[in-house]
């Protein structure tokens, strides 16, 4: 398989990763991501639906991209669409557990599903979405790529829970689990360097 061809395939399967993970933290009903604490915190706050903060969010999220010097690429746009219709496709045709050992374990593959999903597409080297640019230009100023995931899902799930967003036990978890499945999976999938 070509280079190109390798990083398309990742920019898909990995977006699409991501989509189905955040679709299975959704269904695990133990609370939001930090990110979707976020999104509902906006949207209480100004009243716009759950969808729209997401989007309003991508679009602030760039500006930070700025002075961290990122650049958008095709996977970049891609992800601000397709996570959102695949999780929706997917919570459509899976139901909630009502066990609570099974709640966890939808939480786990979510949140492995998330990382490892991230460390496909953004390895892949076609852009990162919003928020996961803003990882990687800390990640080149330095940090390693899962302490960055963390502060930035700290600082979403902070203010989203200022903001009056949603929280659960899933919320702390998330925080402290996903950048590093994401720092765990980045060495097999990172093409950046190629």
């Amino acid at each position: 398989m070509s280079l190109v061809a390798r990083k398309y395939l990742q920019a898909i399967l990995g977006i699409t990763l991501i989509g189905v993970g955040v679709a299975f933290n959704y269904t695990a009903n133990l609370g939001l991501g930090p990110w979707g604490v976020f999104h509902d915190g906006i949207s209480k706050t100004i009243g716009v639906t759950y969808g729209q903060a997401g989007i309003l969010t991508s679009l602030i999220t760039l500006f930070l991209w700025i002075p961290l010097k990122q650049k958008p690429g095709i996977a970049t746009v891609f992800d601000a669409f397709w996570i959102g219709l695949t999780a929706d496709f997917v919570i459509n045709i899976i139901s909630f557990p009502n066990q609570v050992f099974i709640q966890y374990l939808t939480l786990f593959f979510g949140i492995t599903l998330i990382g490892l999903g991230t460390a496909i597409y953004v390895g892949g080297d076609l852009g990162a979405g919003p928020r996961d640019g803003v990882m990687v230009g800390l990640e080149q100023k330095g940090l390693k790529i899962g302490t960055a995931r963390t502060i930035i899902e700290a600082v979403a799930f902070s203010c989203g829970f200022l903001l009056g967003g949603k929280i659960g036990i899933a919320s702390i978890i998330i925080v402290f689990s996903v950048g590093r499945v994401v720092q765990y999976f980045i060495p097999f999938f990172d093409l950046r360097k190629k």
